[in-house]
């Protein structure tokens, strides 16, 4: 299914072949990644749990995005609200409004599940024109904190800043 399109950017439901491509992309910006991850957003799509979206920039694979309609992780797991998990844009396609077409179409997918969307975003510096995009686009933090894995970082704990480092936010969609 397209769910976006112009010129250029066609956002459309991920496919069989996209993890293998995404995976290879990414290792070559320097990136760890694994098909597998991909593969079981393609699973939990086929389950209903989620619609993993990607974005084809001139018929190349450009980006990717999935939203898990009533997610259960999280700052507001098991609230009935969708959350966005796992959104990138290869680096070479940056700046060519992709982002911002995935974006349009994951909240577009949400708004029509709930009146409220989340994410976890991740505090070190490789997350920045994420943070960035987010808080302009009406992102809220959700105040819990910080997030370390599944759960809240207690005050004063000791944390590692990588990927699993997180800040929720939240957006009002409707």
């Amino acid at each position: 299914m397209v769910y976006w399109r112009n010129d250029n950017i066609i956002i459309r439901n991920m496919k069989q072949s996209d993890p293998q491509i995404i995976c290879d992309e990414e290792i070559m910006q320097g990136w760890q990644s694994t098909a597998g991850k991909y593969e079981t957003r393609l699973k939990d799509q086929s389950d209903g749990k989620a619609v993993s979206l990607v974005a084809e920039y001139m018929g190349n694979v450009a980006g990717y995005i999935n939203v898990y309609i009533n997610s259960e992780w999280g700052a507001f797991a098991n609230m009935g609200y969708s959350e966005i998990v796992d959104f990138g844009v290869l680096e070479k396609f940056r700046k060519k409004g992709i982002g911002t077409a995935l974006m349009d179409a994951a909240e577009k997918i949400a708004a029509e599940h709930s009146d409220t969307i989340y994410l976890g975003v991740g505090l070190h510096s490789g997350y920045g024109s994420a943070q960035r995009m987010y808080v302009k686009r009406g992102y809220i933090p959700d105040g819990s904190g910080v997030w370390y894995g599944s759960k809240v970082c207690e005050q004063y704990a000791d944390c590692i800043n990588d990927d699993d480092l997180n800040l929720y936010f939240s957006k009002k969609l409707r």
